[in-house]
């Protein structure tokens, strides 16, 4: 049999870390105040809404 899967290891956080879900919202948050402060991002998720038709089907 040919084997086409291989084992890939990635180390990721621990999120049981006391801390874990503040630093995610935090970060969530600047992401969420950079994007809105940049009109060339709303163009282009506004654009891509409107291009959805079809997508599903």
């Amino acid at each position: 049999m040919i084997q086409i899967l291989r084992l890939v290891q990635i180390w990721v956080l621990d999120t049981r870390k006391p801390g874990f879900a503040e630093e995610c919202a935090r970060q969530s948050n600047v992401v969420a105040q950079s994007d809105s402060a940049d009109q060339a991002i709303n163009d282009l998720l506004d654009e891509s809404l409107r291009n959805i038709d079809g997508w599903a089907d």
